[in-house]
């Protein structure tokens, strides 16, 4: 009975597919010298522009504990600047002309990577899943 509580568990599934998805982008990612969590961090700072660690972490659905240390390793290779914002308890982050470039040096092999996955899948499957993930997003503990 607990094996097949396993196997059709959300959780368990989810999270083995996102092990599966991040290794193939890792691979693919690993010419740029960025992992796939590098690339989605310093993809989300670029489109907030100089954004508040509380509105990165809103975005990428992380904890502040698990952003601060994130970001702390991309601070100490020069992708990003974390500075004082306007009050004191909030830092704001943005990123530095090295973590553009290593954003823009990155971009054509996470597009290959994306037409993997989207090859695998097939367009139909993939849009749905996209839909289906973002739907996931929205559950509330």
């Amino acid at each position: 009975m607990s094996g097949r509580i396993t196997w059709q568990c959300a959780c368990f599934n989810s999270r083995k597919a996102a092990r599966t998805v991040t290794k193939l982008y890792d691979d693919m990612l690993a010419p740029s010298g960025l992992k796939a969590t590098q690339l989605t961090m310093l993809g989300a700072i670029s489109i907030l522009g100089t954004a508040q660690m509380s509105e990165l972490a809103s975005l990428v659905a992380l904890d502040k504990t698990t952003l601060t240390r994130n970001l702390k390793l991309l601070q100490s290779d020069g992708m990003i600047a974390i500075a004082a914002g306007s009050d004191r308890r909030v830092r704001v982050v943005r990123l530095t002309r090295t973590g553009t470039s290593a954003l823009e040096r990155a971009l054509p092999l996470w597009r290959d990577a994306q037409r993997r996955m989207v090859e695998h899948m097939g367009e139909v499957r993939w849009r749905r899943l996209v839909t289906d993930l973002a739907e996931l997003n929205t559950i509330s503990p």
